[in-house]
């Protein structure tokens, strides 16, 4: 096992450490699961929605998405999209007369992930907008409201203290699902850590590092939907009685 010293140089943020690297990794770790995560969010909303009030082939449609998307792993689908959307996007390109097309590794990644996590958002906001109670929405419906206002003003205040829960335990997927990016070659946190480990043979290092990176940034996201999760149920009834 390396010493503190010899463990210290090698995340040092300076040569010959590798501390940037991993920082670097981090970042792209992160803004991948960001955009993942609000794309993901938006196709649950429209998914959500098309179950609950779609016709019968919209939800059919939904409901072939939802079950294969959560029934394959998530390293198949990861390896299905990103070379099935490259090479889709390269034949459209030629079609219309374009060259070879390079897809960037952080849209590739949003994209593929965003799909992902559509799926489940999909269910966990077709489960929070059922917990609405339905007196709201026909108070709305009665006031002359359209759908779609009732829908901003109504339904998505009143359910997020339902999807909230569900929404930050997809975050933590998505920040976690960026490691299964390393398959296809992109520089996130686990592959900038896994080449930083075979350079020095400090695995205990650098995956220890790793780890606790991965650790921070939970706790962090933790901090961040506890305090979402409370703005959520402000003027709500507390387990203890009263209001919050």
């Amino acid at each position: 096992m390396l010493g503190l010293s010899t463990s210290a140089e090698l995340l040092s943020l300076r040569p010959p450490g590798w501390g940037y690297n991993l920082l670097r990794g981090l970042a792209n770790s992160l803004q991948i699961a960001l955009g993942a995560f609000g794309l993901g969010v938006v196709i649950g909303l429209f998914g959500a929605s098309g179950k609950l009030y779609g016709g019968k082939v919209t939800r059919d449609l939904l409901a072939i998405y939802t079950t294969v998307i959560r029934a394959v792993p998530e390293l198949v689908l990861i390896l299905i999209l990103y070379y099935v959307g490259t090479d889709i996007a390269n034949k459209i390109s030629s079609a219309i007369g374009g060259g070879r097309v390079e897809i960037s590794g952080v849209v590739a990644g949003i994209w593929v992930l965003g799909v992902v996590q559509g799926a489940y958002a999909t269910e966990v906001l077709r489960g929070a907008i059922q917990a609405v109670p339905a007196g709201q929405i026909e108070a709305a419906k009665s006031y002359g409201m359209p759908a779609w206002m009732t829908m901003r003003r109504v339904t998505i205040p009143a359910m997020m203290s339902f999807a909230v829960p569900g929404l930050a335990n997809l975050w933590l997927i998505a920040t976690k699902d960026t490691a299964l990016l390393a398959v296809v070659g992109f520089s996130e946190l686990t592959l900038e850590t896994r080449q930083a480990a075979s350079s020095t043979r400090a695995y205990f290092t650098f995956f220890l590092a790793a780890g606790a990176l991965y650790l921070m940034v939970t706790l962090f996201s933790g901090v961040v939907f506890g305090r979402i999760e409370k703005w959520a149920r402000r003027g709500q009834p507390s387990l203890r009685g009263g209001t919050r």
